[in-house]
């Protein structure tokens, strides 16, 4: 199995996009699947390389990418280096970095005999949810997709009618990064900007409109995102369909660092369900 890890690619933004695949060298065309993680997420988090591994040993062309404002560095991607630029990021910034990664998975000359540019599928974790529910519904090159522990509303994650006046009074706000102790910026653009585009990032309105394939996998033990998240998701789209998974919590059992060598057993069921899904 080939694993390529830290391509950078360029973004639209001054950050770039640092990117890693996985696949089987063989010169067949294989289904392209591109991975966005959540909130406070990086592409080589927990055990989402075994999950890489797992999709590719499957047969299918696996991409996941860190966001260009997601707050590491190309020198250090596993740890948030850059403040700043976490504190600059957006929805919308998510959704144009995806874009760039999709055309540049249909561009990339060196994967043109792996890649099967008629099938993309997106799969997303918690916010990355939603960030691939509003993707596949705006993007026709986008086949199906699949919302892992994935939120259903980006409004209310957005600010408190409470905290609106000093985050706007102060130009920032912080979060707690209990993982890392760091007191985690969101700069006042983040509202602004999903104000500015409040009707493209409402995920009811994408679900409901979407046309392809939807499958929703949620652990009824996440206490990050609650299951009606899930519920509502499905209950908004006639072709979509849920799973879930007794006992699994937000991250299907996995944690960061990952230092066994098999899958979480949850995260493994999850797999088994998004494979089924994609046809393999």
């Amino acid at each position: 199995m080939e694993k390529i890890k830290n391509i950078k690619i360029p973004s639209a933004f001054e950050k770039p996009i640092l990117l890693d695949v996985f696949y089987e060298s063989n010169h067949q065309k294989k289904d392209v699947i591109i991975f966005c993680y959540g909130y406070k997420g990086f592409k080589d988090w927990g055990a989402w390389d075994l999950m890489a591994e797992a999709f590719a040993k499957a047969g299918f062309f696996f991409v996941k990418f860190n966001f260009s404002h997601n707050g590491t560095t190309p020198e250090n991607p596993l740890e948030f280096g850059d403040l700043k630029a976490f504190g600059n990021n957006n929805y919308s910034k998510e959704l144009d970095d995806l874009d760039n990664v999709i055309n540049w998975c249909l561009q990339e000359k060196q994967f043109k005999d792996e890649i099967n540019e008629s099938s993309f599928s997106l799969l997303g974790h918690s916010r990355g949810g939603g960030i691939v529910c509003i993707k596949a519904e705006e993007d026709h090159r986008v086949k199906k997709v699949i919302s892992l522990a994935g939120v259903s509303d980006f409004k209310k994650r957005t600010a408190t009618t409470g905290e609106l006046e000093s985050w706007k009074r102060e130009g920032v706000k912080y979060i707690l990064n209990g993982r890392t102790g760091q007191q985690m910026p969101h700069f006042y653009q983040f509202y602004e900007d999903f104000i500015a585009n409040e009707n493209r990032l409402t995920i009811k309105r994408a679900v409901k409109n979407l046309k392809i394939p939807f499958c929703i996998i949620h652990g009824d033990a996440d206490t990050s995102i609650a299951i009606t998240e899930a519920e509502n998701l499905y209950q908004w789209n006639e072709l979509g369909e849920y799973h879930k998974i007794e006992n699994a919590n937000h991250v299907f059992g996995a944690k960061h660092p990952w230092n066994n060598d098999a899958l979480p057993i949850n995260l493994e069921k999850a797999i088994i369900i998004c494979k089924t899904f994609l046809g393999n």
